[in-house]
This record gives C-alpha cells, structure tokens and sequence, in this order.
C-alpha cells in the first residue's frame, strides 16, 4: 500500500497539479493519486485563475498533510534530502529557492494569457503584449541558470525544484507555439523529454473532462 497520497485535479489543465505530481516523482517517493474533479468549485476556481485552494496539489504523508508547492517541495527534501530537489550548495540553494519563489508568486499575465492545455495547439495565438514580459522575464532566468550551472537542467545535470516549478511553462509555450532561441529551446526539449513528462502528458491526453473556459481557439 502507498505511504503517501496526492491530490490533484485536471492533468490537461492543471500546471499546480502538474508541479507538485513532479516533485513527488523526482524525490522518488511511493504516493496515490487522488484526483479531485474539475466539477469541484474550489478545484474549478484554482484551475480559471479566480482564487488558490488547499485541494490540489496537496501531500499526505505519515499522518502529516501539506499544501503548497513551494510548501509541499521543502517537505519532500526533508524526508528525501538526497534526492537532489534542492542543489549541493548553499549559493545555489538560494538560487534555486529564488526562481522557484518568482514562479510560484508571479507571472501573472503568462498564467491568464496562456492557460495551460495540454491537448491544446494554438500556432496563430496573439500574445498580450504583458505576456511578453513575462517570457522574456522567464528566458532570462533560464539563460542565467543554465550559463552559470551548465545545464542541460536549470541547476545542473539533475532536474530539481526548480524544473518543476516551470516544467508547466515549457508546455504552455509548446501548445501556444512561443518562439524561443536555441538554449532556451533545448532546456524545453530537455524538460520534454523526461519520461515523467511523458506520462502525465499521456494520461493528459486520455483525460474525458474539458473546460469550456480555457479550450480557447484562436
């Protein structure tokens, strides 16, 4: 039987869902999946932006309950510290816990301009033009990682919290065809290609649920 559970929603549109499910895969921990409907009203108010809820993703583990990402990560590196969620060193911890800090409070615009949908692909999508500040804001954080860490992961050779704090981005920018330059491009290859990627894009896919709201055609 599985020592832990996670809660979460939607996986075709559901980026939290998408970044927690992650972390509890990358720390290489044992969990069910407990899927909390789009019908439900907190789970359908989180996923159209209009207000956070402590549904998903949400951790149970050992009789202890946690919310949040960012919540739900420090957690996980505390009863897996070698898995490598948080980098080797004190410098880049901080780092780490920094870009992830942005992802998790900002952004904004990208989230309601490109809402993630995964069985989605928009080639002729107008991007807001704050949108455009957000990617830019992004690339640049990518660029900044992968220079210092020498990739082919925002921290080094391992995938981190990091990855999948913007692992979601790199779908929205594949579904709403977001040109990238070649480094940028590769980390997005690079985070695609990771077999977890794969799988819950897959279950994505098989998903019957579709919300009206954000199946937008343009």
């Amino acid at each position: 039987m599985a020592q832990a559970t996670l809660s979460i929603s939607s996986k075709n549109y559901s980026s939290w869902s998408l970044r927690g499910w992650l972390l509890a895969r990358f720390a290489g921990i044992e969990f069910k999946e407990v899927v909390v409907s789009p019908d439900d009203a907190d789970a359908r108010r989180e996923l159209l932006l209009i207000s956070p809820s402590i549904l998903v993703p949400c951790l149970t583990h050992g009789g202890i309950k946690v919310w949040d990402t960012l919540a739900i990560a420090e957690y996980l590196n505390e009863i897996k510290p070698k898995s490598g969620l948080l980098p080797a060193t004190r410098a880049a911890r901080a780092h780490c816990r920094a870009v992830s800090g942005e992802m998790h409070s900002g952004f904004s615009s990208l989230r309601s301009a490109l809402p993630m949908n995964l069985k989605g692909d928009f080639p002729n999508y107008k991007v807001w033009s704050k949108a455009k500040g957000d990617i830019e804001r992004i690339t640049a954080i990518w660029h900044e990682c992968l220079d210092e860490y020498d990739g082919p992961f925002l921290f080094g050779k391992k995938r981190c919290l990091a990855d999948a704090m913007y692992a979601p981005v790199v779908t929205r920018f594949r579904s709403y065809h977001v040109a990238l330059d070649k480094a940028c491009a590769a980390y997005a290859d690079q985070i695609m290609k990771m077999p977890e990627m794969a799988e819950w894009i897959v279950a994505a896919k098989l998903e019957h649920d579709d919300i009206e709201e954000l199946d937008m055609e343009f």
